[in-house]
């Protein structure tokens, strides 16, 4: 039996992440593009003229400075993701680069020379079907998903990619919010089912359970009736 390399509970076989730290890589992966796109209007200089008090068309304070973790979130860079940690701010293109490389020169690819022999090789490079940005990164990484949680390292991943969504949130101030559920988790009986904005499934905050939207609905409506059979 496996464990999550984030919360160390039971997963399924060869799996290193739960359902729930799973869910989680999805949905920021999800939620990644949108937030660059918000982090792009911090670039845009307010180039309309203030009107003074008497009519004239000079601006009337001095143009906001554009904030450098911006800057640095949305430029050009590199980043290795098994160097040391670090404090500072990772370009979001370099980060997913990295990652989208590291996973690729570690999954197989089979060759065969001009006799027919086949040879099992790491990939050479990462090649997003949508274009080396944020977007194609991002879907790229998703496909990738399951087979990077049969490794160790989805659990640098899940904190790294977690560390990069709060500090961009920080920025935006765009924060998906939970929405707790009336009914119980089917498995522990408490009342932490939660549907989070951009993902798809309803994840108990206690366990880790997950439950798509129609099973919770047959579920909810279950248990409601058992609860009006009861009383």
């Amino acid at each position: 039996m496996s464990t999550c390399t984030v919360c160390r509970r039971a997963t399924e076989a060869d799996l290193h992440a739960c359902p729930r730290h799973t869910a989680d890589l999805r949905a920021w992966l999800t939620e990644l593009p949108a937030q660059a796109k918000l982090l792009q209007q911090f670039l845009i200089p307010d180039t309309a003229p203030a009107q003074g008090r008497l009519g004239g068309t000079g601006r009337a304070t001095a143009p906001i400075p554009v904030d450098l973790r911006v800057l640095t979130l949305i430029a050009p860079g590199h980043a290795d993701p098994q160097g040391p940690d670090d404090d500072g701010t990772v370009p979001i293109l370099a980060f997913l680069g990295a990652w989208a490389g590291h996973i690729a020169y570690t999954h197989p690819a089979v060759t065969r020379d001009p006799h027919g022999t086949a040879h099992v090789q790491p990939c050479e490079q990462a090649w997003p079907s949508h274009g080396e940005t944020i977007t194609g990164w991002c879907t790229w990484l998703t496909r990738y998903l399951p087979y990077a949680l049969a490794h160790l390292w989805i659990g640098d991943l899940h904190r790294q990619l977690g560390d990069l969504i709060a500090r961009i949130r920080d920025l935006t101030h765009d924060i998906p919010h939970r929405h707790y559920k009336a009914a119980p988790c089917p498995r522990c009986d408490t009342f932490d089912l939660v549907a989070i904005d951009g993902q798809t499934d309803i994840t108990c905050q206690a366990c880790g359970h997950q439950l798509g939207p129609d099973a919770y609905e047959q579920h909810a409506a279950s248990y409601l009736q058992a609860h009006h059979t009861a009383a």
